[in-house]
């Protein structure tokens, strides 16, 4: 009942944008993003065209999540948001946090099932083992760690920032091609795909909760599914 009851409320959020923010300073906002934008696209494409066991990998990825992190604190005002699964029950934290949890796990799970499908056609599996390489040649737990910590940082930005500068012009599409196109400058079409649907779901969870809270919750737990899930599977 409780997934179903959430899975309708993400459906009827994509037709009512119940996110109170009008995009004030837009204009101000927009040219601190599209700064950002170049120079994070720039370091990611950079940080994944390394070679794995490169120790440069590290400075340049904890880089990347400094500057997602302070282009959505300098181009405005960031809402956590809120959410309640119970119609008779008022919008809180506690709720969009929840939300983003059993969103996250969905998402890793589906991702999971598709990685035994995907491990078995070479050209896809050869794509998501140039990801996943860092993890075997690095440490597990620093590349779990920053794995955690850049996928906040993206919500910020992305679900935070980009998403308030789009408004009013379709957010929700918007930031999510904005965030594949981003990740797209890795090179790795594999990267691209999964972007387009994390950022999907999490630009909805953005405009379902009005904050950064649920989908930062929601990209957190699938990167650690990811990082410590497929590396097993495509081995």
């Amino acid at each position: 009942m409780l997934v179903t009851t959430l899975a309708r409320d993400l459906y009827n959020s994509i037709a009512a944008d119940r996110d109170p923010d009008p995009g004030t300073d837009s204009v101000r906002r927009r040219w601190i993003v599209g700064l950002f934008l170049v120079i994070g696209a720039v370091m990611l494409a950079v940080s994944l065209r390394v070679e794995p066991g490169d120790a440069a990998f590290y400075p340049l990825t904890i880089g990347m999540a400094v500057v997602w992190t302070v282009g959505a604190f300098a181009s405005g005002p960031l809402r956590l948001g809120s959410y309640s699964p119970v119609a008779t029950r008022p919008p809180d934290r506690l709720g969009a946090a929840g939300l983003g949890v059993v969103t996250g796990l969905a998402v890793g799970g589906a991702f999971v099932v598709g990685a035994l499908v995907a491990r078995m056609i070479p050209g896809v599996s050869d794509l998501a083992n140039q990801v996943l390489a860092f993890a075997d040649y690095g440490s597990l737990a620093v590349v779990t760690a920053i794995t955690l910590v850049n996928g906040l940082a993206e919500e910020l930005f992305f679900r935070g920032s980009v998403y308030s500068a789009a408004r009013p012009h379709n957010p929700v599409l918007v930031s999510t091609v904005i965030y594949v196109l981003v990740t797209m400058a890795s090179g790795n079409v594999m990267l691209g795909f999964a972007g387009a649907i994390l950022g999907t779901v999490c630009a909805i969870l953005r405009r379902s909760t009005a904050g950064v809270l649920a989908p930062a919750i929601t990209h957190v737990i699938w990167g650690a599914i990811m990082v410590l899930a497929l590396p097993p599977i495509f081995a």
